[in-house]
């Protein structure tokens, strides 16, 4: 069961971009501090790169794929899941494009901005509670060894057949730069 501790990771990873995220919307709103659009779009990216594109790939061809076929009575739960997805897919597009109407019309397009951030995230952690709250537990009683080594395997090996193995070196990569643009408390202190 590595995979659930993995997950977990992933899911703090992901919390921390996206406080980062509101933290800076605050910082714009509040102390008026000029946006840092290099470090709003990494955060984007970082957002669609790795969760969007690769964490949610691997739950659903995984875990969700493993509990549904041994848990019938799942079904609503993974659906349910499946379509959050889905629908956190098509919020980072509109979170995107608000980003961009703000870098391009300038401070008047920022409370959109700021709007869809906040959306965006609340949504995240909702979902990602769903996920831990939910699913995880039914899925520790119900998984069996075999299943567990099978998710265990794409999870440790970041095995995804349509990114290739060497995507989590990049997904790691790509946060430390988010990590290092970020102004403190954020990020790094020089």
């Amino acid at each position: 069961m590595q995979a659930i501790n993995i997950i977990a990771h992933e899911h703090r990873s992901l919390a921390a971009v996206l406080r980062g995220l509101l933290h800076v919307v605050r910082e714009i709103r509040y102390l008026s501090i000029e946006p840092n659009f290099e470090l709003l779009d990494a955060m984007l990216h970082y957002i669609d790169a790795f969760s969007e594109q690769f964490h949610h790939h691997k739950e659903e061809a995984y875990l969700f794929e493993r509990l549904g076929a041994r848990l019938p009575a799942a079904a609503s739960l993974i659906d349910r899941l499946k379509q959050e997805h889905q629908s956190g897919a098509v919020k980072l597009r509109a979170l995107r494009d608000a980003l961009m109407h703000y870098r391009e019309a300038g401070s008047s397009a920022f409370p959109e901005f700021s709007s869809r951030a906040t959306d965006f995230a609340a949504f995240h952690w909702d979902h990602m509670r769903l996920e831990e709250d939910e699913l995880i537990p039914l899925a520790r009683l119900h998984l069996i060894g075999a299943d567990w080594d099978a998710i265990d395997a794409a999870f440790l090996g970041h095995t995804d057949p349509l990114l290739g193995a060497e995507q989590g070196a990049e997904y790691q990569e790509l946060f430390r730069r988010i990590v290092e643009l970020a102004p403190p408390p954020l990020g790094k202190v020089s």
